[in-house]
């Protein structure tokens, strides 16, 4: 910064290469001869705001304020007496007055003054709040985040009213500079944890991070593993719970994801509809989706195996039954069953792609049209249609979609080893998936807790869900400080 107005206002014009969308407004302070000027950009600054709280502030006498000669006296006039904005700090170089106005702030230039007021000033349009799309439910709260990043951090203030609650700013992006607030319960977050989520938050090293999966990609443990390590969600209140567990919730500007670490395999297959309802309901879908888990893996890997390898497995009366209905099938049941797999992805992938209406459509049809096709045409057996169809069912069971895309990813692996080895094929695979999943970590938390390393305390919200008034503790894996979550236990 310099102390002339017009050589500083020149500097930031060359810097930013003088857009069409950067309004400069000079004028001179009431009853003065100081000359100033405001700076923002159309579209990020709210512009009747800069109009009513700043330069009107400026330029009509208001009161028995006197405006100093001295350049360092007005300075400080305008910081406690003038200026009228809730977000007011002090940039002292050019890249302080980008940055500022790139963020949706106003820059106040004074001249004969080498340093400049920054004032907030944000008022982009931003989306309403509104029911989350990939995570509904039946029984819960239908506020969802969204794209702007106070308007988030408000959601979680107002599910947790703790003055523990605490919120990191972390900026992200060579060149896009954007926020990252990394969230967490002071008193109830095991230190190790929130050390080492911010150390590597400090070492990512990108341009820019349009989405936070590119976050969860930077710090998740093994990028190579088709588990997520990191839970994404859209629900407020499941990340309060997250926070109140003794998790991290990470949010990032311009994303309506936030992350929660660390996560396990036992946390991916929960839903916060669990907890709406009663515990014998809850238990109940519980046992729903590990089915679900095991339909959407495994079955057709055991029927390509049970019917290539190991027909004397199956009762007599179905074995009948399915051999009459693959008679003048002439692929073998592995490519079959890889035909019909590809297929439903593709009918998955085009109905996620077309618009809401006609990809729902497309979905039904299609895979009616097609299997029904292909089974008058002889090309597959209606028991594989049939098999195909349960698996795809099993897979939207799920409900976190991460966690459904990787056992969609395990299903094809599962197919070849079952179409090569038959049922050793399936348990060799069983066992190296396993293996990797013990192997697996989330921020350093194994990924198969509370199973291995095994807690049984913690067993009571896993697959089976107790009665809300015995869960008095929180998560015993993570290690909280605060162990107990009940009222009367924390009195105590």
């Amino acid at each position: 910064m310099t102390n002339n107005l017009e050589e500083n206002l020149d500097n930031l014009n060359k810097l930013l290469d003088k857009p069409d969308d950067l309004l400069i407004r000079k004028f001179s302070i009431r009853g003065s001869e100081h000359q100033c000027a405001t700076v923002y950009i159309d579209g990020l600054a709210d512009s009747n705001y800069v109009r009513n709280n700043i330069i009107e502030n400026l330029q009509i006498q208001r009161g028995k304020i006197q405006i100093p000669q001295n350049k360092e006296m007005l300075f400080d006039v305008l910081n406690q007496e003038l200026l009228s904005s809730t977000t007011l700090e002090t940039g002292l170089t050019l890249d302080d007055a980008s940055n500022g106005i790139l963020s949706g702030n106003t820059v106040l230039y004074i001249d004969g003054i080498d340093k400049v007021f920054i004032i907030g000033t944000q008022g982009w349009e931003k989306r309403a709040i509104e029911e989350p799309v990939t995570e509904s439910v039946i029984r819960g709260p239908r506020d969802g985040f969204v794209e702007d990043l106070r308007t988030n951090m408000t959601l979680i203030r107002r599910y947790i009213h703790d003055p523990n609650l605490r919120f990191k700013t972390h900026q992200i992006g060579r060149r896009s500079k954007k926020n990252l607030v990394v969230t967490y319960i002071a008193d109830v977050i095991h230190p190790d944890i929130l050390k080492e989520i911010n150390r590597r938050l400090a070492s990512i090293d990108t341009d820019d991070a349009p989405e936070s999966s590119f976050i969860e990609q930077w710090i998740e443990d093994d990028y190579l593993s088709p588990f997520p390590q990191l839970i994404n969600t859209e629900r407020p209140d499941k990340a309060s719970a997250a926070l109140l567990q003794g998790k991290v919730v990470i949010l990032l500007d311009g994303s309506p994801f936030v992350l929660i670490a660390p996560s396990t395999l036992g946390t991916a297959m929960q839903s916060p509809e669990d907890y709406y309802e009663r515990w014998t309901i809850g238990t109940l879908l519980r046992i729903l989706r590990y089915l679900a888990a095991f339909i959407a893996i495994f079955l057709p890997s055991l029927y390509i195996a049970l019917v290539s390898f190991h027909p004397g497995m199956i009762p007599s009366n179905l074995a009948f039954s399915i051999a009459a209905s693959r008679e003048g099938v002439p692929f073998t049941p592995l490519v079959e069953a890889s035909l019909m797999a590809i297929t439903m992805e593709l009918l998955r992938e085009a109905g996620a792609r077309l618009p809401k209406t006609i990809g729902q459509t497309i979905g039904i049809v299609g895979g009616l049209v097609i299997g029904d096709a292909a089974v008058q045409a002889g090309i597959v057996s209606p028991i594989m249609v049939i098999v195909v169809a349960l698996n795809a069912i099993a897979s939207f069971a799920l409900p976190a979609y991460s966690i459904a895309i990787a056992f969609r990813i395990i299903l094809f692996g599962f197919i070849i080893l079952s179409g090569i080895f038959g049922l050793y094929g399936i348990i060799i695979g069983y066992i190296m998936v396993n293996i990797h999943i013990v192997n697996l970590k989330s921020i350093g938390v194994p990924f198969s807790t509370p199973f291995a390393p095994t807690f049984f305390k913690d067993w009571g919200d896993l697959i089976f869900r107790k009665p809300v008034p015995l869960l008095t503790e929180r998560p015993r894996y993570m290690q909280p400080n605060n162990k107990k979550s009940t009222v009367k236990e924390n009195k105590e």
